[in-house]
């Protein structure tokens, strides 16, 4: 199947009507019928399908046993009322690069496969990279037995629900030793590559990135009878901090989002009990990400000491700056700028990015050489429906992947 055919069948799933935007989250509905196209798709190129024991799924080309293997893919979850690229746009690309290396008549030397990680947005039980981050080790067995959803569902009841086993679930050392490099395709999540006219840029790092929850407790009390003077509304110090974040931000040439808000008792005639935000920050280097989070906790203080309010601040995940393997890195670019394995003589300009979002790439660099290439976004808008890559560029996606992937595992 094509890669027009591809994107067309995945395209309706976990799609909601009313926003546009997709709500493809973890052990749900949206999410097995995605599991269940990308099996579909494995079998039908006669590659061997595996589900492991943390939920991610593979599809291989020759024997996983060999070692060394060449690894692409992405994730097919969405946050909530996401875009169609952000995940999805790495998986059909790998199995369409894999078609474009067959029609070469590329001859593979290396095992390879595709996969999709499981949980990789974290829309359901709030930690990003739940797959990737069992699988290296990051995320203990115990820690992820605690993650509950909205509903108070549990993580390992949802995958029981599913039809997985999360007794099984844990590191997975010998997997990751047998893979050599692990190469993902992402939409771009920014506009770097439509300013510099490209439609293909190489990954250089992620920027360090976190969650943190601000839980402002004040006290409950009737919005109509209470005088101003009396009320300890947590309100107050959570609004003017949503504004301090981005002041503090700004000033250190950061990225800072309160982005998530729950309320109790959450009624329009009552002043709040608690106020709870979650804030996620971003920034090019350690130091300038701890000045601005610690700008912004500062701030919070200050105004919840001048409401009568109580402030608790929980660092909910972080994940540190990641340098892509230098080698693999200065490797893609050299396929790509040589015109790749296909033996087509052009030159390439390849841009090298960072990017302030994370990605299962990220979460293994520790682990196995990792690299990502990213494909042009023109507004440069994600986690939204308004999210885009033209086909031209996508298609050129999927030749640079598939170079990529020659230049890796068929020498």
């Amino acid at each position: 199947m094509s890669f027009h055919g591809m994107w067309a069948e995945l395209l309706p799933v976990g799609r909601s009507s009313a926003s546009g935007g997709y709500r493809r989250f973890a052990w749900t509905g949206a999410d097995a019928e995605c599991r269940a196209w990308f099996r579909e798709q494995a079998e039908s190129r006669g590659l061997a399908y595996e589900a492991d024991r943390n939920g991610n799924q593979w599809a291989w080309l020759g024997d996983p046993a060999a070692g060394d293997a060449v690894v692409t893919g992405s994730h097919l979850d969405s946050v909530p009322d996401g875009g169609a690229f952000d995940g999805p746009l790495g998986v059909v690309s790998s199995f369409a690069a894999l078609d474009e290396l067959r029609a070469r008549g590329a001859r593979f030397t290396k095992p390879l496969a595709v996969v999709n990680f499981g949980d990789e947005e974290g829309a359901r039980f709030g930690l990003a990279c739940v797959g990737s981050r069992l699988t290296a080790g990051h995320l203990t067995v115990e820690q992820a037995h605690r993650l509950t959803d909205a509903d108070g569902v549990t993580l390992p009841k949802a995958m029981e629900a599913a039809g997985y086993d999360p007794e099984a679930i844990g590191p997975d050392p010998e997997r990751l030793a047998r893979i050599g490099a692990f190469v993902e395709l992402h939409v771009e999540q920014g506009r770097a590559l439509d300013l510099t006219g490209d439609a293909v840029g190489v990954a250089g790092a992620i920027w360090p990135h976190g969650r943190w929850r601000f839980d402002f407790r004040g006290e409950a009390n009737h919005a109509g009878t209470t005088r101003l003077v009396d009320r300890h509304d947590p309100m107050l110090s959570y609004a003017e901090t949503v504004l301090a974040a981005r002041r503090e931000a700004a000033l250190a040439g950061a990225v800072a989002t309160f982005g998530k808000i729950a309320v109790e008792p959450n009624g329009v005639n009552a002043i709040p009990s608690l106020v709870r935000g979650w804030l996620d920050s971003r920034a090019a280097d350690q130091p300038t990400l701890d000045t601005v989070v610690t700008g912004i906790e500062k701030a919070a203080r200050e105004y919840a000491a001048a409401h009568g309010v109580d402030l608790d601040v929980v660092r909910e995940s972080f994940t540190p700056v990641v340098e892509f393997d230098h080698a693999l890195r200065d490797e893609l670019a050299r396929i790509l700028g040589t015109g790749g394995g296909d033996g087509r003589d052009r030159e390439i300009r390849v841009p090298v990015l960072g990017t302030g979002a994370g990605h299962d790439a990220g979460i293994l660099s520790g682990s196995i050489p990792t690299a990502m290439l990213f494909v042009r976004n023109p507004t440069g808008v994600s986690h939204s429906p308004a999210e885009f890559a033209a086909e031209d560029d996508c298609v050129a996606g999927v030749r640079a992947l598939a170079d990529v992937l020659e230049g890796l595992a068929c020498t």
